[in-house]
């Protein structure tokens, strides 16, 4: 399997950041139990991209990068809730709601080709969490907390999400573990420079879920 080149350094001076964010994203590359399975990450078939223990991510230095009054917004599996909500712990912020990405087909069904040891996964949440009490900008008030859209490659996430976050929390905006960096973001991870062509199978585009 090849091995990405190690992450930057997660600093603000690192990151060209003159002050600390208002809002983060990130969607780590959690690590499963089962990592020798043909949907791993890690599987040779798949070469996808390597893995963090929970721990390690939940010992990322974010606390320093975040703003006193500040918002998380955290991709996590479904089969991994449990850890997810200790790494938002980790990072200094506290749970308040979630946001769930349903995954669908053309036809605007639900995509059943998801994976899972008890259930067949069609959705994939986002921990939503606040640091200094900070509520969500008016739009939030009426955001419905789901985003119904096909998939893309391998753990890609929809762009959708991105309109969501600015219209809903403040800046400046930080991805984690980005892969496709976004204008107006400050983007870490090991492919997140615009150059870099992120590992795995690459898919057509896709427009809405009737598209």
């Amino acid at each position: 399997m090849a091995t990405m080149d190690p992450r930057p350094e997660l600093t603000l001076p690192a990151l060209g950041a003159d002050e600390p964010f208002g809002t983060l994203l990130a969607d780590p590359p959690w690590r499963f139990q089962n990592r020798s399975g043909k949907v791993a990450p890690e599987h040779k078939r798949l070469l996808r991209y390597d893995t963090m223990d929970w721990k390690d991510i939940a010992a990322l230095a974010v606390r320093d990068l975040m703003a006193a009054r500040s918002h998380c917004y955290l991709w996590v599996p479904n089969a991994l809730l449990a850890e997810g909500l200790a790494v938002l712990e980790g990072w200094g912020f506290t749970y308040k709601a979630n946001l769930v990405w349903a995954k669908r087909r053309k036809d605007g069904g639900p995509d059943g080709r998801g994976v899972g040891f008890y259930f067949r996964n069609t959705t994939e949440l986002i921990l939503f969490g606040a640091r200094g009490g900070l509520r969500t900008s008016p739009p939030g008030r009426s955001q419905v907390n789901i985003i119904e859209t096909r998939k893309r490659e391998h753990s890609r996430k929809p762009d959708e999400q991105y309109p969501l976050i600015e219209s809903c929390s403040p800046g400046p905006f930080l991805e984690l573990f980005a892969r496709y960096p976004r204008p107006g973001w400050h983007a870490w991870g090991a492919e997140a420079a615009h150059d870099v062509v992120p590992q795995g199978r690459r898919h057509p585009m896709y427009r809405g879920t009737t598209g």
